[in-house]
């Protein structure tokens, strides 16, 4: 029965990284840029729930808020940091991308301060069954992460904007020239990324109530981490990498003797898997074009 809540745990947080991973697999496999800024924009999302509850005390129109906030702070990053640099090497967007991150960090550190805020979304209890326990916070966190998935997989595959999300990412030029507004389609993928931060920004907060500056840097990191190990690009391989991250990671800090080493694990786990598959897990090879 341990073995059984610490798997569906796993499963919780594996979709927690799987929501994060979407928004940098998306970004890089259309974009070609990644978005190292998108861990800061998860917790933009939290202050903004921790504000809306020091307002309202709704949770609901809290949430809302956040969304919106960080659609609109994904719209206004991608159309002021990163546009400019559509052309530029990866190199210079890279280091756009990791000052963006410090900015955003710096910014709610002034704002909000440096101790950690206290903000409980709402107590969901827990529930038993058949000698298990599973808090209530689990299982809405895999229920929204598999309706949330199966909505943007679908979005991606049969409407007309993911179409031209599928097209942009396979070649841009061929793209624009069958009449794509190409950075109209970025910018809606900078949106749905920055949402999806939104709600990995309130799944986190009803694990873990302590908010900081610092809330999406680590979740962020091991997002990255996942979409890798899926293989950068692919929305099922983002899916997988972070499900296989969450669920090592519970594991593991069921494990004493391993308890501490958790995370080398994690990225242990990451070169083992770009060493016997490069692209990841479900990567695909492309032709570079010379």
């Amino acid at each position: 029965m341990e073995f059984i809540e610490t798997l569906i745990n796993g499963l919780s947080i594996g979709s927690t990284y799987a929501m994060i991973a979407l928004g940098y697999t998306m970004v890089y496999g259309i974009a070609k840029m990644l978005n190292f800024a998108h861990g800061d924009i998860i917790m933009v999302g939290g202050y903004m729930i921790y504000v809306g509850l020091t307002i309202s005390g709704n949770p609901v129109i809290s949430f809302i808020a956040a969304v919106l906030s960080c659609i609109i702070l994904g719209i206004t990053i991608e159309k002021i940091a990163y546009r400019p640099l559509r052309g530029a090497s990866p190199l210079a967007v890279l280091i756009t991308a990791i000052g963006v991150s410090y900015l955003l960090q710096s910014s709610a550190q002034m704002i909000f301060g440096s101790a950690p805020k206290m903000v409980t979304v709402a107590d969901l209890g827990s529930i038993s069954f058949s000698g298990l326990t599973i808090p209530v916070y689990v299982l809405v966190t895999l229920a929204c992460s598999v309706v949330i998935m199966t909505a943007l997989t679908l979005f991606v595959k049969y409407t007309r904007t993911g179409r031209a999300m599928i097209a942009v990412s396979e070649d841009k030029g061929a793209a624009q020239l069958m009449g794509i507004n190409v950075n109209r389609i970025i910018m809606i993928t900078f949106a749905i990324g920055s949402g999806l931060a939104a709600f990995a920004g309130l799944f986190m907060l009803m694990k873990s109530p302590s908010l900081s500056n610092t809330l999406g840097a680590m979740p962020g990191i091991k997002a990255f981490t996942s979409a890798v190990i899926g293989g950068v690009g692919s929305i099922p391989g983002a899916m997988l990498g972070g499900i296989l991250m969450g669920v090592v990671e519970a594991i593991s800090l069921k494990i004493p003797p391993i308890a501490p080493y958790t995370d080398a694990i994690e990225f242990i786990i990451l070169i083992i898997i770009l060493l016997v598959k490069p692209t990841g897990i479900l990567g695909k090879k492309r032709r570079e074009k010379v």
